[in-house]
């Protein structure tokens, strides 16, 4: 009976289905039966809102594109009152009445800000992040936007490459939990007036830039692709992202802008995406300078590649009816890029309510709300990552004289980090501000700004809040006096917390740097600093894994927490004064120094590879300067208790072709204070048709123990589990010898092994 309701549902739910989409099918065809090549190539068309505001929207330049059918959406327009009234002329000054697009970059939360991207993936919390995404959704939603261009997905493995702070690190497996998370947080059903469109960038390899510089070429084989740098964007597809973001970079020789192979057949032919994909800033146009062709040439090549929107290039809207009549490019090509433009707005109701996202009355209960920054507060607290805690110098107790120095102690507009457009710069927590609220009216907190971010005043303008330039005031004095103002604050001090690193616009968009050590001058201040013999804390604000070495060597205690968001200071008081404990670990290798770059803990072997343990062997791969391990390995984080881990085996020591074996470990809380561990799951394999990494993460567990408590973990280790892409891009698994591990990161596991087999034994 049971099976027989169930077949029903079943055919009900497709039914269903099927009619909605017939349904939304007939609408589309009908209307663009009614609209003319003009009007179907303005629905390609996105342009930056610009000059437009509320009461000149229709004297704008770009007003009257919408007026002239011209306009498909618009983006970086902020505020229920100005979308309205542009949303306004789109639907009641112009011939067809379609509605308008509104985008916006929200990349890690809209007013209420959360870590930055490669923060939040250091929490390795899916259920955090996801909510992080709703509630960013939520927010923008109240504000009009229907829209974001996010999440970004990009593997990376070069912290030059200043972008890294906006993905979520060098591993596929982890990129691609967190890239689901995010596109159903901020999706949803794609019902309600709170679910907006997600748009999956930079696709694709954008994070593998030569040399870590932005925007510059890419090259790998397909095998790596597949393998390493595609699987978070195919993920997000499989999520249902509505839409993808085309990247920068060249592939094989062609923009990605331009590639057929990657956004047709990839994208659509072997992924099966339904959506749209629009250009990045100006890709059309930039594919000139790429040496592709003229305006008219590229648009074309773009069109023909399976681009549905052009962002801001204007080259759709310059040349493609001069490319159709001289039959470079098909009004079919048009007509489907038009009508996936039209099915994301139906999708989205807007056909039904063009003012859906316009309700005055949500910002003032929905956005940057105390429940909101609240979470907010929790999920930074999370992405913490304890690199380092000698005699157990953290927690602080409250009842401590602090002595609070450096260039992010009271520093409002830096809690953000970079891409929070729509921040007010003057709401966050600031970190001597957290640290009061903790300890109370009785603080005994002493404060030194100690140094400048940059000792060079002409660089230091280059780097600092690009966004908002006001938010940074530069110290004139000289370093030497700073200093000494600072050590007098140390003097006075029972413990030293240095709050130092970058400014957000160290990292992001066109922030790449050549040398990733904490800068010069703080590194001096910090110098003197361990001179006093006072134990440390440095509080490292950062956008991207730096080389500590010294500090490693040196500072007894290093909290690192990335760019914490709007409540930067509450967070971090809670984790320095032991309300949270810290539970981050790292989703991205920390190297020893530059020279190491790129530095990844899934690479693969040599035929020469270094014996485990040593530093230089003669004809061995390796540097005679420096080993070849990394500072701190992907996956670490201390916290203020321990982790031990016992009883690792395996349900069988053979895995059969569709069944399944199971992973167990006993993980105990050795420590005194209760905790969170990230309990990690590794595999090798052996033995391949093509080379394998010397371990892959396949699977994580994120669990709280109280103090002497013990819990079994289990995996669950299926065929699926094994596979990868071979020379010939099959996805398979290859019967034989797998190492599996597990632990509390990359580099510390215990192993265990079995065999795959496809036959009966």
């Amino acid at each position: 009976m049971k099976k027989i309701s169930s077949l029903v549902l079943i055919i009900a739910l497709s039914t269903s289905i099927s009619f909605a989409q017939q349904k939304m099918d007939s609408f589309i065809s009908s209307l663009m039966a009614k609209m003319t090549t003009d009007e179907k190539i303005g629905q390609l068309n996105l342009p930056v809102s610009g000059d437009i505001t509320t009461g000149m929207a229709n004297s704008s330049n770009i007003g009257k594109q919408i007026k002239a059918g011209q306009v498909g959406g618009l983006f970086n327009i902020k505020g229920v009152d100005k979308i309205k009234a542009v949303q306004k002329i789109a639907v009641e000054n112009t011939r067809l009445k379609i509605p308008l697009l509104f985008g916006m970059d929200v990349i890690h939360g809209y007013q209420t800000v959360f870590p930055i991207p490669l923060g939040l993936s250091c929490t390795w919390d899916m259920e955090a992040i996801k909510k992080s995404a709703r509630i960013a959704a939520i927010e923008a939603s109240a504000s009009g936007i229907n829209w974001t261009f996010s999440p970004m997905v990009d593997i990376s493995r070069d912290p030059r490459w200043g972008r890294v702070s906006e993905g979520s690190g060098e591993d596929p497996y982890l990129g691609s939990q967190i890239a689901k998370a995010m596109v159903t947080g901020y999706q949803g059903k794609l019902q309600s007036n709170n679910e907006i469109l997600a748009c999956v960038k930079h696709y694709a390899l954008y994070g593998a830039a030569e040399a870590g510089r932005d925007y510059n070429t890419v090259d790998m084989s397909r095998i790596r692709m597949y393998n390493e740098y595609l699987p978070p964007y195919k993920a997000a597809v499989d999520a249902g992202a509505a839409s993808i973001m085309a990247s920068f970079n060249e592939v094989e020789g062609i923009p990605a802008t331009g590639s057929k192979w990657l956004m047709t057949e990839v994208l659509r032919n072997q992924w099966g995406f339904k959506g749209f994909v629009v250009t990045d800033y100006t890709g059309i146009p930039e594919m000139i300078d790429h040496g592709m062709g003229d305006l008219q040439t590229v648009s074309a090549l773009a069109l023909n590649a399976g681009i549905d929107m052009d962002m801001v290039g204007e080259g759709f809207l310059l040349t493609l009816k001069k490319s159709l009549a001289e039959k470079k490019v098909t009004i079919a090509q048009i007509n489907n890029a038009c009508r996936l433009i039209l099915q994301a707005k139906y999708k989205l109701g807007l056909f039904t309510d063009p003012y859906k996202f316009c309700d005055e009355s949500r910002a003032e209960k929905e956005v940057f709300t105390p429940e909101n920054r609240q979470i907010s507060r929790k999920i930074a607290t999370e992405s913490f990552v304890l690199l380092k805690n000698n005699n157990n110098i953290l927690p602080l107790k409250k009842s401590t004289t602090i002595g609070l120095i450096g260039p992010l102690v009271n520093n409002t507009a830096n809690m953000f980090g970079t891409w929070s457009v729509a921040a007010e710069m003057d709401k966050s927590v600031t970190v001597i501000q957290g640290l009061k609220n903790a300890m109370g009216a009785n603080a005994k907190i002493l404060t030194a700004l100690g140094s400048n971010f940059l000792a060079d005043s002409t660089l230091e303008q280059r780097y600092v809040n690009v966004h908002n330039p006001k938010s940074y005031k530069r110290d004139p004095r000289p370093e030497a006096e700073l200093i000494k103002e600072a050590l007098d604050v140390a003097k006075k001090s029972d413990v030293i917390v240095a709050v130092m690193g970058e400014s957000s616009e160290f990292s992001g968009e066109s922030s790449s740097v050549t040398n990733i050590e904490l800068p010069q001058t703080q590194k001096n201040l910090l110098k003197e600093l361990a001179k006093t013999g006072k134990p440390i804390v440095l509080v490292l604000f950062t956008g991207r894994p730096l080389a500590l070495k010294w500090e490693q060597e040196n500072i007894p205690a290093i909290l690192n927490v990335w760019f914490p968001g709007s409540e930067a200071g509450d967070a971090i008081a809670d984790v320095l004064f032991g309300k949270v404990n810290p539970s981050g670990k790292l989703s991205t290798t920390f190297p020893q120094n530059i020279g190491q770059i790129p530095l990844y803990y899934a690479h693969k072997n040599t035929g020469r590879p270094l014996e485990e343990g040593k530093w230089f062997t003669k004809f061995r791969s390796n540097y005679l300067d420096v080993s070849n391990d990394p500072l701190y390995p992907f996956g670490f984080g201390l916290s203020y208790t321990t982790f031990d881990y016992s009883n690792f085996k395996l349900s069988s020591t053979v895995l059969k072709a569709g069944q399944k074996l199971t992973a167990y470990v006993t993980v105990t809380n050795t420590g005194k204070l209760a905790g969170a561990e990230v309990v990690q799951l590794y595999i090798r394999d052996m033995v391949g048709s093509i080379t394998r990494p010397i371990k892959e993460l396949k699977d994580f567990s994120k669990i709280m123990l109280q103090p002497g408590e013990s819990k079994v973990v289990t995996f669950t280790i299926t065929e699926e589990t094994l596979k990868f892409y071979n020379s010939a891009l099959k996805f398979v698994a290859e019967p034989g010898d797998f190492n599996v591990f597990v632990g509390s990161n990359s580099r510390d596991l215990q192993a265990v092994t079995f065999k795959l087999v496809k036959q009966q034994l």
